[in-house]
């Protein structure tokens, strides 16, 4: 199994490295500077499942109250609009990785704030031997582990695996996106010994139906994972699902 892990002294001194932000151009320590994430991103009550935005005195919307879900939580630090899906498109579509650190910096704030227990293990959510061929790099793993690096945990590209190339899911509803993943995940024999009873965290750059994250999620449970997490950059609005 892959594990990626930084140093303490390394990671410390990188972050002190000033860099540009990724949004106004300004120079800062973050890659998005707190200022634009204080404009672009205020904190709001979520529903604790789907991340969709709620009423304050709401922990779960009314979907997630009647719909089971293989995942406990999900975390999100932004939602799907401007300016955050420019830079998730360019990082995703145009080979921008080097956004990939600021994106995992907003979802380390996001899981923070929080305030859930950290897992035991990170999992991109992982592409096809075809998409990953046709793009290059898989932008959850470039997500999951940085945040593996930053938050001290264990982290593996290979852990879950999709074993076929479903189609483009864009403008499919949660139904069909369902069928389109049937049995599309599966954990390898190897690690299935290392996940029971674990607590994971499944990493991804968009939220929309849920119905990856819970496939996925599903492979998990069956392979003996405990409890499994989404974390994710941006949550697709309501209505554009």
């Amino acid at each position: 199994m892959t594990i990626a892990r930084l140093d303490a002294p390394s990671r410390t001194w990188a972050r002190a490295l000033p860099g540009v932000c990724a949004l106004c151009r300004g120079w800062h320590t973050h890659g998005i500077c707190p200022s634009c994430v204080q404009r672009f991103a205020p904190p709001q009550p979520r529903c604790a499942s789907c991340a969709r935005p709620t009423p304050a005195d709401v922990s779960r919307c009314g979907q997630c109250l009647s719909q089971a879900s293989a995942f406990k939580r999900c975390i999100t630090a932004v939602d799907y609009v401007a300016p955050w899906d420019r830079l998730i498109t360019a990082f995703k579509f145009h080979r921008q990785v080097e956004l990939a650190a600021a994106l995992a910096q907003l979802i380390e704030q996001a899981v923070l704030a929080a305030g859930e227990p950290l897992p035991a293990l990170l999992l991109p959510v992982p592409l096809s031997r075809e998409r990953l061929r046709e793009r290059g790099y898989n932008q959850a793993w470039e997500l999951a582990r940085r945040l593996g690096r930053s938050l001290h945990i264990a982290s593996s590209s290979v852990a879950l695996q999709r074993g076929r190339d479903t189609a483009h899911q864009i403008g499919m509803t949660r139904q069909e996106r369902e069928r389109n993943l049937r049995d599309a995940f599966w954990v390898e024999p190897a690690p299935r010994a290392m996940l029971e009873g674990l607590h994971v965290a499944l990493v991804d750059d968009v939220f929309t139906t849920g119905a990856t994250a819970h496939a996925a999620a599903l492979a998990l449970v069956r392979a003996g994972a405990a409890r499994v997490d989404v974390w994710v950059v941006a949550r697709t609005p309501l209505g554009d699902e």
